[in-house]
């Protein structure tokens, strides 16, 4: 029963993802969920509000404080399509988060055991349960398909600046 509820978050996340995408941000989606409820969501949107911290995560985090009237946010699970950064793994654990599910791994700034583990830091006086790897293939699918598009775009573009600038370079030549 816990599985197809996993899924289900992380579905949803999933779609929250493809908003950031279809906004030409980084698709990662979360979705917070209190007693079986989703009561937030959110994307990433750090271009376009110019907010360095408008990870998936923060934006589901301040939704969800708003909708329970506290900072803290006991007994809730954030699921998210990627495995939360540094930034991100600390919000959860002031907001003493219940659980964390992620779908994809992050090798390059993954706070949940691909870098470092925050979690997994006795010292720290709460604790929140990290769970890995629920949906991962179609998490980092979507992460590989919009990096790939957006590297053949830029390609595009470059072509086409090039192309333009031969084109004048041609143009200047023929009227010596």
């Amino acid at each position: 029963m816990r599985d197809a509820i996993e899924l289900q978050h992380m579905r949803l996340a999933l779609s929250q993802a493809q908003n950031a995408w279809d906004l030409g941000e980084v698709p990662v989606g979360a979705v917070v969920v209190k007693d079986g409820e989703v009561i937030a969501i959110g994307f990433n949107h750090p271009i376009g509000t110019h907010d360095p911290t408008a990870h998936a995560e923060i934006m589901a985090l301040r939704a969800a404080a708003q909708v329970l009237g506290n900072y803290r946010l006991p007994g809730c699970e954030l699921y998210v399509t990627l495995e939360p950064c540094i930034m991100c793994a600390g919000a959860m654990l002031h907001a003493r988060l219940a659980r964390v599910v992620y779908g994809a791994a992050d090798p390059k700034t993954g706070a949940g055991g691909s870098v470092l583990n925050l979690f997994a830091q006795e010292q720290l006086n709460h604790h929140t349960e990290l769970v890995g790897g629920v949906m991962a293939d179609a998490c980092g699918q979507l992460l590989k398909d919009f990096f790939a598009e957006r590297r053949e775009r830029l390609k595009q573009e470059r072509l086409q600046r090039q192309a333009v600038a031969h084109a004048h370079l041609t143009d200047d030549e023929l009227n010596d």
